[in-house]
């Protein structure tokens, strides 16, 4: 007999087993999951609908909506997401998921939400998206329950062994400096100007991701930062999301200055500054493939590794 509930104090252990079994490409360990579920602000238990056969769990959903702004005084009040979802192999195509989503849905209704996201959510995201060759079955059961594809971001990595900046991009650094431009490792100093505008020309998320990056321990010195005149006009950072130090990003160049080089520039002396920490491969998991940042980023070597599919479902009020 399958029942059904919302999660209790005391079901992490099986979540976390049930994920590992379920979502073979992507395992968490339970202090990666308290981090990115228990201790969100956002969490809320009755979002994790869970199905269990007995005492055993067979299948997870998991709904959240922002209790917490991410900036200034904004809670998204239409939009919830669903992180993740997983249900045991052998159960599957028996309508638990099924169930399990639609209690997560009704969740989000009741909190009067009409937009559901998976699984773009910030800041405590697992993928972007549904990776759709890893998990065919996944992607084709978030179709069969009224979600469609909204875009497709793509994970990047570029091995580092070896690396050396190339003389090109030495003689545009020199050339943008004559300008008056500066390159330099953050300092407690720039801290308040590059969250600022990490926030304003792009995603508090980054804000949120250098604050909470230093507030966790990462280096300044693994923040870069461009400045036009003394104003700052670029930044990029590896090491601030869950302290991976191999994990690159967030990194952005003002649309503003961007045609000047800038973003090669702070790439190039990002890496040379990953490789000077002896790490031998540089990664992200979300960019536009066919965006600025996205060309950049193939023309500096990365390669695509994964592709998602953020997917959208909205709710009839």
């Amino acid at each position: 007999m399958t029942t059904y509930r919302y999660y209790q104090s005391g079901d992490e252990t099986q979540i976390v087993e049930l994920w590992n079994l379920s979502l073979g490409r992507d395992p968490i360990t339970s202090k990666r999951f308290r981090n990115l579920v228990l201790l969100d602000a956002n969490f809320d238990p009755r979002g994790l609908r869970l199905a269990f056969e007995g005492e055993k769990l067979i299948g997870c959903v998991y709904a959240v909506r922002r209790l917490l702004p991410m900036y200034g005084t904004d809670l998204e009040p239409d939009n919830g997401w669903i992180p993740f979802f997983f249900v045991l192999s052998g159960v599957r195509r028996k309508g638990v998921g099924k169930k399990l989503m639609e209690d997560a849905v009704a969740f989000l209704k009741n909190e009067g939400r009409s937009n559901i996201f998976f699984s773009s959510y910030a800041p405590n995201y697992i993928l972007p998206g549904i990776d759709a060759e890893a998990y065919p079955e996944a992607f084709a059961f978030l179709e069969s329950q009224g979600f469609t594809r909204l875009y497709s971001p793509v994970a990047m990595d570029k091995s580092l062994l070896g690396y050396e900046i190339s003389e090109s991009v030495i003689a545009l650094k020199r050339t943008r400096q004559e300008e008056g431009y500066t390159f330099s490792k953050a300092e407690d100093r720039d801290l308040y100007e590059v969250i600022h505008f990490a926030n304003e020309k792009f995603n508090p998320d980054w804000g949120r991701a250098i604050r909470e990056g230093i507030l966790q321990g990462l280096p300044l010195d693994r923040i870069l930062i461009a400045r036009d005149n003394g104003q700052v006009v670029g930044f990029c950072m590896y090491g601030g999301y869950e302290g991976v130090p191999d994990r690159f990003g967030p990194f952005g160049v003002d649309p503003d200055q961007q045609g000047k080089g800038l973003g090669k520039i702070l790439l190039s002396d990002c890496l040379q500054s990953m490789r000077a920490e002896s790490l031998h491969t540089a990664w992200f998991l979300w960019t536009g493939e066919q965006t600025t940042a996205g060309h950049l980023y193939k023309k500096n070597g990365f390669e695509i590794t994964r592709k998602f599919h953020v997917m959208k479902k909205i709710i009839d009020g």
